[in-house]
């Protein structure tokens, strides 16, 4: 496991060296089928996370967003958001990040959050706790699932209340009339 940790940690340090160089340029972009919005940036990222792939795992599939699937029926599958929350990036916001998983059979078994601008990252695998690092820190930090109990108590985020369809905006807005 610990080999395939040090790799995804690899592919965010290179997606967020990528993603910097475009970052608060004035950058084109075009919208997706679903009218996202895509950048070169988003494509550039994916093109090397998906290169770095094949050259370490030939054998692994590949799920990204912006291209088609590499599937051979591998039990091992990398999933690969390169930018999640281009709308923030377009708009010189650094609140995206770079999405990596690697599924196993179909079961994830490691994820990475990687927040290049703020140098801010989530590292989950299976069996153990998630580990939170930061470019300000001087170690990093274990991550755990609150422990509160009453949903009255809890807190709930989302960036962009929009990014939910008709279907799930009302179940959003049930879960908000909630939490605190």
């Amino acid at each position: 496991m610990s080999e395939y940790v040090e790799f995804a940690n690899e592919l965010a340090d290179i997606s967020g060296e990528v993603i910097k160089k475009y970052f608060r340029t004035k950058i084109e972009f075009e919208d997706k089928v679903d009218s996202s919005p895509v950048t070169i940036a988003d494509k550039n990222t994916e093109l090397l996370l998906r290169q770095m792939i094949i050259d370490k795992y030939p054998e692994h599939d590949i799920l990204g967003e912006e291209f088609d699937s590499k599937h051979s029926g591998s039990k091992m599958q990398w999933i690969l958001d390169p930018i999640d929350g281009t709308r923030s990036f377009i708009l010189g916001l650094p609140i995206f990040g770079t999405l990596i998983s690697l599924l196993e059979n179909g079961i994830p078994i490691l994820g990475v959050i990687n927040i290049p601008i703020t140098g801010e990252r989530w590292v989950g695998y299976k069996k153990n706790n998630s580990i939170f690092y930061s470019k300000n820190e001087t170690k990093s930090i274990r991550c755990e699932v609150s422990k509160q109990k009453s949903i009255s108590n809890a807190s709930l985020v989302a960036t962009d209340p929009g990014m939910f369809s008709n279907l799930q905006k009302p179940y959003f807005d049930l879960v908000t009339r909630k939490v605190k």
